[in-house]
């Protein structure tokens, strides 16, 4: 499309950047995170967090005592959570409050992912954390019911059942990164336990609350960012404080990936005070909807991590406007069970399948397939798989904006409005209620 005043936008591509021409002197603005610098005295800093909790009135290494048992929950290898950097001070620490190495053990919180694998393990934990706890590390089974525990039942009905290993442990240790969460309101906190270490069926039980019990759609109360009268978002944390969680660890990262925040203590203070800091640095208001989004996603290695891109780019666009969405998607859609929700083809089905047998796969399959169908894709995704989900490949950024535009520029209204949103994934748009 040519026009007689353009822009030149460069966005990240992989390690590479890509670049075009976009029409001047519609922009609504760049939606961006904010940015924030690393904490720069990063071991003073965990030591003062772990050692000063919020919302209690001890810390962990005076909490736990000689002879009891400690689990520490942490994240699998598709969460970056930096905690690797917290457990030389935390260890440490218990060590000096006469807690035994083998009295320790670390469960990684899968949900209903994939085990970790060992080479995960030690990237996750370090790799003199890894050596030194290698037999005390265990991978969370969310589908093996001999390895979980019932431990009560919360007052929307959801029946908790926590590995076995995380409920025995005298103490309870939750370490996980605050960000915002598409359906959950938030990450972090309440969710490294439900649905990190949770049976699937808790999970499915849970993550069901996402579909409006009275219609073919996602329940409205559910949504990114909030968390009072959210049905999936109360579920989680009252299935939490079922288990005896003594204290959580959260970090905020930045755009960079570094470490920003830490929020130590209560399950409920902490968490609230690492969520409010992650909203400050991720949540963009804007005050209207553009024509066209044009994001990108450039370290996102699937399609399922992609789609926080797309979803975060929804938010920002009109019902009847076009997205380019630029991301490479290295290692295709993200596994079989995502595809296989996929061939379902359409949102009933989906629903339907959904309403049999929850499955965050079949979360994000739904949230997919409904955007999608605005979307051009400028990928290494295969064109089949990308039809899959829903939207059209192209194969240049400059030939997906030129398109967008001219579909979206036929109405009369002239050159259409737009965002661009470099850090898609990590950038959440909110218009005023």
């Amino acid at each position: 499309m040519v026009t007689e005043s353009t822009r030149q936008v460069i966005l990240p591509y992989g390690n590479t950047f890509a670049e075009a021409d976009i029409p001047d002197g519609r922009e609504l603005g760049t939606l961006e995170v904010r940015d924030v610098p690393a904490i720069p005295n990063l071991p003073g800093a965990m030591k003062s967090a772990i050692e000063n909790p919020i919302g209690l009135e001890q810390n962990i290494f005076k909490i736990a005592q000689p002879g009891e048992t400690v689990a520490i929950i942490v994240s699998d290898a598709t969460r970056k959570t930096h905690v690797d950097d917290i457990l030389p001070c935390l260890l440490d620490g218990l060590t000096g409050s006469g807690v035994r190495d083998e009295d320790v053990s670390f469960v990684f919180a899968t949900g209903t992912h994939r085990a970790v694998t060992d080479d995960e393990q030690a990237a996750v934990l370090g790799r003199d954390v890894y050596e030194r706890f290698k037999a005390q590390l265990f991978n969370h089974d969310a589908h093996d019911p001999s390895s979980h525990t019932y431990i009560g039942t919360t007052s929307r009905g959801t029946r908790v059942e926590i590995n076995s290993k995380v409920h025995e442990a005298d103490r309870i240790i939750a370490t996980g990164a605050a960000v915002l969460h598409y359906f959950g309101g938030y990450g972090g906190g309440r969710k490294s336990v439900v649905p990190g270490v949770a049976s699937v069926d808790t999970i499915a039980n849970n993550h069901a609350m996402n579909l409006d019990p009275d219609s073919d759609r996602i329940n409205p109360a559910v949504r990114i960012g909030g968390l009072d009268g959210n049905p999936v978002a109360e579920d989680l944390l009252e299935a939490t404080k079922l288990t005896h969680v003594d204290y959580v660890i959260n970090t905020v990262m930045n755009r960079n990936g570094e470490i920003a925040g830490i929020f130590a203590g209560d399950l409920d203070a902490a968490f609230e005070a690492a969520r409010l800091f992650a909203h400050e640095l991720f949540a963009v208001d804007i005050l209207e909807q553009a024509d066209v989004v044009i994001a990108a996603s450039a370290s996102t290695q699937n399609f399922v991590q992609t789609h926080k891109a797309l979803f975060n780019s929804y938010q920002a666009v009109k019902p009847d406007g076009r997205i380019v969405l630029i991301t490479p998607c290295a290692e295709g859609l993200g596994g079989e069970q995502f595809a296989k929700w996929l061939r379902l083809g359409n949102t009933s089905a989906i629903i339907a399948g959904l309403r049999e047998q929850s499955e965050i796969n079949g979360q994000t399959a739904l949230s997919t397939v409904q955007k999608a169908p605005i979307t051009l894709m400028v990928t290494d995704l295969v064109e089949d798989d990308v039809a899959m989900l829903g939207a059209r490949k192209v194969s240049t950024l400059q030939g997906a904006i030129d398109t967008a535009f001219d579909e979206v520029g036929h109405d009369g209204a002239g050159t259409p409005t737009y965002y661009v949103m470099p850090s898609a994934a990590y950038t959440v748009p909110f218009l005023p209620d």
